[in-house]
């Protein structure tokens, strides 16, 4: 796939009114500060007809008038913190085409190519980057990268849906809260839960974690695999059916059970091992009183199911189940209150976040990020939703995205990358719901 750069540009919020002072800045919450400090990419694709490139820019300049974080840029307050400044200097917007159809190229795989496919990661100040591609077909590929420190899943999910909103020429409902100072700590503070070792980490363990793998010169392959609605369902019964007894548990957690049984056992790990998944955990709908739906910005902890290895895949899938499903439910009001005073009254220059993006290998532990209650699919620039929604490419071993099938009928894609060596067993056995059998 031959991409070729039409144009590239800074585009600025467009606002209908006076503008506003470009002198103000919003400070990073002790959410923001914990979370990844890195650029996000997604990859949209549209098929004709398709909204004009211009359509598409002048609902993206409006929606930056909502959503000022976006086109500021992140430095230091007064005291030394981090923060995101509202000057208006606006995001990087790239026009590209394609000498062929999207049919040639489809389907977009999980691999290098899709690199081409939206704005580079690396040495980049602006907050949204935006590259628009189009085929000779009409259809239209867009790519999206966003920084995290500006906004957890669900928030970026919005902006998307306004996105849309403006430029198709309605409303943006609802107005996003850009209140971050709204998680206070406590007087005095309660720390009840251990948070060094979740959400925190000693730099020297850090560099210790840097020291690279002999696995980690493998060659890595993005592998996506697709969960049909039927499977979830028996997969389901499955986790939740124990010695005549039924506990019911989430597609979510049955899926997530299942692929750390599945990968652990393609990894062919020591038994002893202690194996660990980091689950996104979002603090909307946990915290009391409850965080309004549109606050933008980033509430998000982390669950850190554990178990051995041996236990973990020959136990049956409702054990793995039930670990997910109890770490998950720890993460609740009184987690996430601990976390801000902790995070207001602990942390030291030696601690730092453990969430990195910089890992070549999670081995023997595996992290997932669920986008499945996130409105992805619904950025509509006017001439309906996208046939295809995805990660980029993230060759990081062990790192895995869950998105609700294009199909839209509840199944489930699941990008998981593994090593060259260990994919021929995962394909074996990731459609099993036994096992020991294999």
């Amino acid at each position: 796939m031959n991409v070729k750069i039409e144009s590239s540009r800074i585009i600025k919020p467009f606002y209908e009114g006076p503008p506003p002072s470009t002198n103000t800045h919003i400070s990073f919450n002790v959410f923001d500060n914990v979370t990844y400090d890195a650029l996000m990419a997604l990859i949209y694709a549209y098929r004709p007809p398709t909204p004009p490139t211009s359509t598409i820019e002048m609902g993206l300049r409006k929606t930056l008038a909502v959503y000022r974080e976006w086109a500021g840029r992140i430095g230091r307050d007064e005291n030394g913190s981090r923060a995101v400044f509202l000057n208006d200097e606006g995001v990087r917007f790239i026009e590209a085409s394609v000498d062929a159809t999207l049919d040639e190229v489809l389907p977009l795989k999980p691999s290098p190519s899709l690199l081409k496919l939206h704005p580079s990661m690396k040495d980049v100040v602006e907050l949204i980057q935006v590259q628009v591609t189009r085929f000779t077909c009409g259809s239209v590929v867009v790519g999206f990268t966003g920084h995290h420190m500006i906004a957890d899943g669900h928030a970026a999910s919005n902006f998307f849906v306004a996105w849309g909103q403006a430029c198709r020429g309605v409303e943006i409902i609802p107005l996003p809260l850009h209140d971050r100072a709204i998680f206070h700590p406590r007087n005095p503070p309660l720390i009840e839960f251990n948070h060094v070792g979740a959400e925190f980490m000693s730099k020297s363990l850090n560099k210790k974690e840097f020291i690279k793998l002999e696995n980690s010169e493998k060659n890595i392959i993005v592998h996506k695999v697709h969960f049909t609605l039927e499977f979830l369902g028996k997969l389901k019964a499955n986790a939740s059916f124990l010695n005549g007894k039924t506990k019911t548990y989430s597609t979510f957690e049955s899926l997530v059970a299942h692929l750390w049984r599945v990968i652990t056992k393609s990894r062919e790990l020591d038994g002893s091992q202690n194996t660990q998944i980091r689950i996104s955990v979002d603090g909307r709908r946990r915290v009391v009183p409850r965080v309004p739906d549109e606050f933008f910005g980033n509430i998000v902890l982390w669950a850190f199911p554990t178990s051995k290895v041996r236990d973990l895949v020959n136990e049956p899938l409702h054990y793995a189940t039930k670990i997910i499903h109890d770490a998950i439910t720890k993460v609740d009001d009184k987690y996430f209150k601990s976390f801000i005073d902790f995070a207001n009254h602990k942390v030291t220059e030696d601690l730092i976040p453990t969430a990195d993006m910089k890992k070549d290998t999670l081995c023997p532990n595996l992290e997932v990020d669920s986008w499945l209650r996130f409105p992805f699919y619904d950025l509509d620039f006017g001439t309906g939703c996208p046939f295809v929604f995805m990660p980029s490419y993230y060759p990081t071993e062990g790192m895995m995205f869950l998105v609700p099938s294009f199909i839209g009928d509840g199944s489930i894609d699941a990008f998981i990358p593994l090593y060259q060596e260990n994919l021929p067993t995962f394909k074996k056995i990731c459609y099993s719901l036994d096992l020991k059998a294999k």
